[in-house]
């Protein structure tokens, strides 16, 4: 792959098509490499959110702790081996995800996934800032020793103000252009875990020779046979499904990643071994609270605000404010910015969609606690996963099985009749027939009661239906719309 490869004729462009935002990253202006990618999986699972799901997890199942772990770390495997796939053809072509989606959906017809997927962001993003506002709260609260009492939708005066605190700190970091944010990235990761193992240290300290019992408790769970197996898988399919929205647009980060190899050094340590070191830290203090508070505390902000310290209650809320942040603005900011700018490139910049994105993400952060929270979290959690998923197949199919990992970067942004993606009017009605059945199979085993057994597989289920659907519907067409190399 050289330069010229990337080179776009800009007389020849849609301006419909096109802003500089969504054109190919040339080669000489990326600089991420596998530290880079690390920390946006280190600061993904680290989030306050991540830790919650991962510390229920030893909890929700009647599995022993090694069987969850093993499939904690196999779900981490998995999606490894997926954004591989999706984070491939950005890297060559340097081109984010609504840009890359335009070759099997269309030009026009990639706005269908763009959108989707920023509703999908946006939701998140209002959703993580609420729970990087829960550590600006503690941090608050421990020094003044009061939340200023009741307050509204859930929310204390003083969690309305961190709230809208950490919603203004991330307009401005965003605003500040992606060098800041991968600055951020790089000293939030690490720094995480420093304090996390001092958490750890600390609750073990606490609960001194009973921490051990407690946990041989957790690894001791009861389940087995079918039931287990399907306990097994349904904790994979959840740990699948949290990486969702991240696995899906995973070009929109490595558009900047130096090479692939680099690429997939850093999905190997943030993936499956990152993965499984910080849900063993998280079992050690989950198991030293039940010794110590008499419950199980999945939340760290809770386990932080218990444990009489406070300049570990400071330091550790500093950490985890950083760290959900960093993941916010990577996973659920940027991809919707760029998303809603494939909507209308000539009126809507990465910028302006960053605004957009914000502005809607404040209505969903503070509805939390109220209205979003009470469907519960690994419902949350399928069920935005599974709305897209479909799309992951029919990128996948696309470009290696019917493209044959070639694309007309020229064609990516052109409308005119006859060109590779212009399909049906700028649609790919096959492409969009495959994923509304592949959507409507995926979103029924969240939401279709006699489906629910299925619902852990949701994501899983409508990537693989949306590859086969998209390949039985394109049959002959191989041929015809193989780019040029």
């Amino acid at each position: 792959m050289n330069e010229q490869d990337l080179h776009l004729d800009t007389s020849r462009v849609d301006p419909s098509l096109y802003n500089k935002d969504l054109a190919p990253l040339p080669h000489d202006k990326r600089n991420w490499g596998a530290f880079e990618i690390f920390n946006v999986w280190s600061n993904d699972i680290q989030s306050l959110f991540g830790y919650t799901l991962a510390a229920s997890l030893f909890l929700t199942y009647n599995l022993s702790g090694w069987a969850v772990m093993a499939a904690i770390i196999l779900a981490g495997v998995i999606v490894m081996f997926l954004v591989n796939l999706t984070g491939s053809p950005s890297v060559r072509y340097g081109i984010p995800f609504p840009v890359m989606i335009r070759a099997s959906m269309g030009v026009r017809g990639s706005n269908l996934p763009a959108l989707l997927r920023a509703i999908v962001g946006i939701f998140w993003y209002g959703v993580q800032t609420y729970f990087a506002s829960t550590a600006v709260t503690l941090m608050i609260t421990s020094l003044i020793g009061t939340d200023g009492g009741a307050g509204m939708l859930g929310l204390s005066p003083v969690a309305w103000l961190s709230f809208l605190v950490v919603w203004v700190f991330q307009i401005a970091i965003f605003w500040s252009g992606i060098e800041r944010i991968k600055h951020f990235l790089n000293w939030a990761g690490p720094l995480v875990y420093v304090v996390m193992v001092l958490l750890m240290i600390v609750v073990w300290w606490q609960a001194g020779d009973q921490l051990l019992p407690a946990v041989g408790d957790i690894f001791s769970g009861q389940g087995n046979g079918i039931g287990g197996i399907q306990a097994f898988a349904a904790i994979v399919g959840t740990m699948v499904a949290y990486f969702a929205a991240v696995v899906i647009n995973f070009g929109d980060f490595t558009r900047f990643v130096t090479t692939e190899r680099q690429m997939k050094l850093g999905n190997l340590l943030g993936l499956p071994l990152n993965v499984a070191f910080f849900s063993f830290i998280a079992l050690i203090i989950t198991a030293g609270t039940m010794v110590l508070f008499g419950e199980a505390l999945t939340n760290p902000t809770d386990i932080v605000e218990r444990v009489d310290s406070l300049p570990l209650t400071l330091l550790s809320a500093l950490t985890f404010f950083a760290a959900t942040v960093g993941i916010n603005l990577v996973a659920n900011f940027i991809p919707p910015a760029y998303d809603l700018a494939n909507l209308f490139p000539r009126h809507i910049s990465f910028r302006i969609g960053g605004l957009i994105t914000a502005c809607v993400a404040l209505v969903v952060g503070g509805l939390w606690v109220s209205v979003i929270s009470q469907i519960g979290v690994p419902g949350f959690v399928n069920a935005v996963g599974a709305i897209v998923a479909p799309f992951y197949g029919i990128i996948v199919a696309d470009y290696y099985l019917i493209k044959g990992g070639k694309l007309d970067v020229q064609a990516l942004y052109s409308a005119r009749e006859g060109d590779a993606y212009t399909y049906t009017n700028g649609w790919n009605l096959r492409g969009l027939a495959a994923f509304a059945l592949a959507a409507i199979f995926s979103l029924s085993t969240v939401i279709v009661p006699a489906m629910s057994s299925l619902s852990g597989f949701g994501w899983m289920i409508g990537a693989a239906l949306g590859g086969v659907f998209y390949l039985a519907l394109m049959r002959g067409q191989t041929r015809a719309l193989k780019s040029p190399a």
